[in-house]
């Protein structure tokens, strides 16, 4: 017990948020988890500062909190966003607090900011603190905190990271289970069963449109569990089905935390049933419910989720049935369990193991008191009822709670029955039996030897599990032993389909034999002879296949304690059980293990013999091994007088043999009554049951008749409503086709109108045209002869027009003229460039002032950094520093006259190239002004081309924009030379 001293709280004050967006249908949730333990704030509003003012605490004692701290186990909040209308809940961001900051004394709050928080564009903060407190109040065991146990790594933060879609179940075959979730972390054991117990109403399931088998149909139910196909036994009838509740069962290995995820992505468990290859129904069993996040229960007790739920067909959808009545609808009662494995198995097992000698000793105890009435030595197999799935008592470890107690009721409820159903065939397999031993007969007896005992031994084959053939086994067990006075092979029935890691309880494995032998005897054969019990494969298509063969060695049940039980006429008997697990070794290639077999073998002693001559019926065919046959006694001489014929031997032997042959036709003759019976009360039960397929199928089908006639007769309405549109839309029909017949001929008619105008009217155009192409025919001939004169004239006028010219060109009026017009030209070209040449002139004077301003400015700037430099020298230096500013104003001044004189100079170069310039064009404009008057002379044509090039150069040159340099005008001079150059070269 911890002192109330070392109980601590971890207190985790979660006070105020900031910078929050403000989200008005939205309410901010935070959930704290620490060990596996989750709580949670109450929902506030989405604001922008919200107030949560909640205070989380966890309870653990000092070395709980020293093993946290050295693991540096985290507490992480997550904060939340809740949709009160859809209970969606969106992840914001989380915190991850430090358990080592937390401290007894009271600390000041601070604010944390949101890690991964999902509003980007605000810096979410909570004000959080974390502080250790003593646990006032007296500890609860159930609600303490538990030791942190050694962890391997961050466990939740691999879950959280786990996609639902990736987590599969993968199978382990050498171990037996199925792996969810990761290995290294998932290691607790599990075990998942689903139980089918009843069904209803499934004749509802069949359309009257279905064709079943000819032969008699055989129905089942069919899912699938976590990859693995299951099947229930086949059942006949529909209306009333009658089939044990079987359950599958598989390990899992995972973590609560996984297969609440795993079953949240599963969702549910479809169960369907079937004929043949065809789905008749279906029904959807949820497993979100199974495990619910933050349930512990499963830590206590099994889980389950159970009821009964609707069988829907498959093609309900596509039919567009009207729904059925809640007490028509077809049922299914399912259960679907999940526990941990070892929890309150072991307690229950080992009561039930407690228990099953004496529902044994009831079990053989029964067949044993009619068996005894007749001492005959005899060997008689009693098979027991079928043994339904889970029916026997456990012999695993595996077995889970809901099994164990389901096998304690299965026994107590049909104990008598499976009694009654053992007794059966002994009691049959000896008619008579009773009265015949106590009458003398004259057959074959046999002489038992004074110190066998009469032994019963009874043979149960209980199940076959872990199974390693690589198809499904239609599992039959076949052995024989003929020192229990039968060489007839003992079989179970019928085949039951095993597949790789499942277990099949086997129908119909129970047998018992009564023989009667020595005990040295019965221990030499037990410890020489194993019993051999066989495998077999039965397969409708091909013969019948021997897996392998599996050796019950007998001697191990002497060995076993022996506990007393009293006879049926109060002696003391003896009764010794074994129950065991052996493989069954493959028959053919390496000796290798395919399968195991559990079974239960018991042994009873009855004591001695106590009759010593047994009478061997006719029935009889073969005895005990451990019989020993002897010689009949000799009679004893009897007097040689004659007795009477009715006391001779011979008359008593046949009196009562007649006797007993009247007595056998009386049995005989009540057997045949009895199987009459029997078999009419068969065919009358049979009768009543196809008498009520027939009634439900015929009330389903009159069901069906009605709605179909329901719908003929709505149909039928509507085609006859249909008709009278018909009818009624084909009347417009006709009359809109006779008006468009009458259109259609008035149209044709205006149409060939129309075509016999257009004809004549072509006609008369052709003709027109003929007549026009006639006329412009004659007009071309008198127009081409016109051009022909015309053009003699023009020639004579061109001639005349140049001896005209050539007269006027000699006249010198006309060549005083052009001269006057090529100097005025000359005039313009001459203002221009002096225009130009001044402008040219005021552009270097501004660029020359800008100089002087320029230079005078950094002059001023050098002067003034110069006189900065001086004051912050030392006084010593003033002198020197004097000297040398006048020495650099001196070179200053001797550079400023470099560059006056060098801009003088440029002056003078470029005056000089302006005059010779001027001197060259007054060259080029006497000589053009020469060439120019014999060109005039020539071609007057030129002159104005001459003059639109000079009018264009003077237009540019007066914008501005343009000097002599320009390219464009520079080409301008070009073509007026090279004009003025054509003109030259004409004269």
């Amino acid at each position: 017990m911890v002192s109330k001293s070392d109980q601590l709280l971890i207190v985790v004050s979660i006070l105020e948020g900031r910078h929050f967006p403000r989200r008005a249908k939205h309410m901010l949730v935070v959930e704290a988890k620490f060990d596996g333990e989750q709580l949670a704030t109450d929902p506030v509003n989405h604001a922008d500062q919200p107030e949560f003012a909640t205070e989380l605490a966890w309870e653990l004692d000092r070395k709980a909190l020293h093993q946290h701290r050295l693991q540096r186990t985290p507490i992480k909040l997550q904060c939340f966003a809740l949709d009160p209308i859809s209970s969606t809940k969106e992840n914001i961001g989380y915190i991850v607090l430090d358990l080592r900051a937390a401290q007894e004394k009271k600390q000041a709050p601070k604010w944390y900011p949101l890690l991964s928080n999902k509003y980007t564009k605000f810096k979410s903060e909570i004000q959080i603190s974390i502080v250790l407190e003593t646990d006032t109040k007296t500890p609860v065991d159930g609600f303490k905190a538990k030791e942190a146990p050694p962890r391997e790594g961050k466990v939740p933060a691999l879950l959280s990271g786990l996609d639902p879609k990736n987590i599969v179940a993968v199978l382990n075959e050498e171990e037996g289970y199925h792996q969810i979730g990761p290995a290294e972390y998932c290691r607790e054991y599990f075990v998942l069963s689903v139980t089918i117990a009843f069904a209803t109403q499934l004749e509802q399931l069949i359309p009257s449109t279905m064709k079943l088998p000819e032969r008699q149909p055989e129905f089942f139910f069919y899912y699938s569990l976590l990859g693995n196909d299951v099947t229930n036994e086949p059942f006949i009838d529909l209306i009333n089905p009658n089939f044990e509740p079987e359950r599958a069962s598989v390990r899992i290995r995972s973590t609560i935390e996984v297969l609440q995820v795993y079953f949240s992505a599963q969702e549910k468990i479809q169960i369907h049933l079937c004929c043949g290859d065809q789905s008749l129904g279906s029904t959807e069993i949820p497993l979100t419910g199974l495990l619910k996040k933050g349930n512990v229960e499963i830590d206590q007790h099994p889980v389950a989720v159970e009821g009964a739920f609707n069988l829907v067909p498959p093609n309900r959808a596509k039919q567009k049935l009207p729904p059925l009545a809640l007490d028509m609808a077809p049922t299914l009662g399912v259960s679907v369990t999940l526990q941990k494995e070892g929890i309150n198995t072991q307690s229950l097992i080992h009561l039930d193991l407690q228990t099953e000698p004496e529902h044994l000793q009831k079990r053989v105890l029964s067949p044993t008191r009619n068996k005894t009435k007749s001492p005959e030595q005899r060997s008689q197999s009693a098979p027991s009822a079928p043994l339904q799935n889970g029916h026997s008592p456990p012999t695993k470890d595996e077995a889970t709670e809901s099994e164990v107690e389901s096998l304690q009721y299965d026994r107590g409820t049909k104990l008598n029955k499976k009694a009654l159903n053992a007794l059966a065939p002994v009691s049959q397999s000896h008619p008579g039996a009773a009265s015949s031993a106590s009458e003398s007969t004259s057959g074959q007896k046999i002489a038992v030897p004074a110190a066998s005992h009469h032994f019963c031994f009874s043979i149960d084959l209980r199940s076959i599990h872990n199974l390693e053939v690589g198809f499904p086994v239609n599992c039959i067990l076949r052995y024989s032993y003929p020192f229990f006075g039968s060489a007839a092979p003992i079989m179970t029935n019928p085949p039951v389909e095993v597949r790789k890691n499942m277990e099949v309880f086997l129908p119909q494995s129970y047998c018992a034999f009564d023989f009667a032998t020595m005990p040295h005897q019965l221990q030499d054969t037990f410890f020489r002879l194993p019993l051999l019990v066989e495998l077999w494969h039965k397969d409708k298509m091909t013969k019948d296949i021997l897996l392998g063969v599996a050796r019950l060695q007998l001697s191990n049940v002497l060995g076993l304690e022996k506990t007393r039980f009293l006879g049926t006429n109060g002696e003391q008997c003896w009764r010794q059980t074994c129950s065991e697990t052996v493989g069954v070794m493959a028959a053919q290639g390496a000796n290798n293990k395919i399968a195991e077999l559990s079974y239960t073998v018991t042994l009873e002693d009855y004591g001695l013999v106590k009759m010593h001559e047994v009478l061997v019926s006719d029935s009889s065919q073969c005895l005990g091994a451990g019989q020993q046959q002897v010689p009949s006694p000799q009679p004893h001489h009897v007097p040689e007088t004659e007795p009477e014929p009715r006391e001779t031997l011979e008359y008593k032997a046949a009196l009562e043999l007649e006797m007993w042959k009247e007595m056998q036709e009386d049995i005989f003759e009540n057997q045949l009554k009895k199987k009459e019976l029997a078999h009419m009360q068969a065919l009358a039960e049979e009768w009543k049951k196809r008498d009520k397929e027939r009634e439900a199928l015929v009330k389903k089908k009159v069901a069906e008749y009605t709605n179909l006639e329901e719908q003929l007769q709505k149909t039928l309405t509507d085609l006859e409503k249909r008709e009278r549109q018909l009818v009624s839309a084909e009347s417009e029909l006709q009359r809109v086709k006779r008006e468009l017949q009458a259109q259609h001929e008035r149209n044709f008619q205006e149409l060939q109108d129309s075509v016999r105008r257009v004809k004549e009217e072509c006609a008369h155009q052709v003709e027109l045209e003929r007549s026009k192409i006639k006329q412009l025919e004659e007009d071309k001939v008198r127009l081409q002869q016109q051009f022909y004169e015309a053009e003699n004239k023009y020639k004579i006028l061109e001639k005349e027009f140049q001896q005209y010219k050539e007269q006027q060109c000699s006249k010198p009026e006309i060549r005083l003229q052009s001269e006057i017009n090529l100097l005025t030209l000359e005039k313009v070209e001459l203002e221009r460039k002096l225009e130009s040449a001044t402008k040219s002139k005021l552009h270097y004077k501004q660029q020359w002032a800008r100089a002087l301003k320029e230079l005078a400015r950094l002059k001023q700037r050098e002067q003034e950094n110069a006189m900065a430099r001086l004051k912050k020298q030392q006084q010593e230096l003033e002198h020197m520093r004097l000297r040398y500013l006048a020495a650099e104003e001196k070179e200053v001044g001797k550079t400023e006259r470099k560059e006056l004189e060098d801009i003088r100079n440029e002056l003078n170069r470029l005056k000089q190239q302006e005059d010779k310039k001027q001197s060259q064009d007054s060259r080029d404009i006497s000589v053009e002004r020469v060439d120019s008057l014999h060109t005039r002379q020539l071609n007057e044509s030129l002159d104005d081309y001459l003059t639109r090039l000079i009018e264009e150069r003077d237009t540019l040159l007066r914008t501005g924009v343009y000097n002599h340099e320009d390219h464009i005008v520079s080409e301008l001079d070009r073509q007026i030379r090279e004009a003025l150059a054509k003109r030259s070269s004409s004269k």
